[in-house]
């Protein structure tokens, strides 16, 4: 049984194609055209100081609008991103462990031993410090007068 499609299907604006689909791109961009020029026709064209100015939620902007962040708060994103994609393969070899099989456990094996080793090598070099550090003091050298 060969499957082979006709000008008439493809074009047919009732069977799925690349009618159908020109079509509903061509009606979104439309609808998305007219709606942008109604709000740009219709909306108020006022400018006022007031207007013109930062949106603060209500408190009167002071000061540059940019901030300088502390290092650990990038570093904390980091991490979460990191293993948080970590979990989400975890948990995607838990549902498919069947099929896998040992390859696919040894490969999952493999990936939660370098997670670990970068957790440790994380900890290891302070990354995960992330209050103020505490400094020992060198001892005093008693002096006699």
């Amino acid at each position: 049984m060969e499957l082979t499609l006709s000008a008439k299907a493809l074009l047919s604006p009732w069977e799925p194609g690349i009618f159908s689909l020109a079509l509903y791109t061509f009606m979104v961009l439309a609808l998305l055209g007219a709606i942008l020029f109604l709000a740009d026709w219709l909306g108020e064209k006022k400018s006022t100081p007031e207007k013109l100015g930062p949106y603060e939620c209500g408190v009167i902007p002071t000061g540059l609008a940019r901030l300088r962040y502390p290092v650990p708060f990038y570093l904390v994103a980091i991490f979460f991103l990191i293993f948080d994609v970590e979990a989400a393969f975890i948990f995607t070899w838990a549902i498919a462990f069947q099929p896998l099989g040992w390859a696919g456990w040894l490969q999952m094996s493999f990936f939660i031993i370098v997670l670990l080793a970068s957790l440790f090598y994380l900890w290891k070099k302070g990354g995960l410090d992330w209050g103020p550090l505490t400094r020992i003091a060198p001892p005093r050298k008693e002096t006699s007068s």
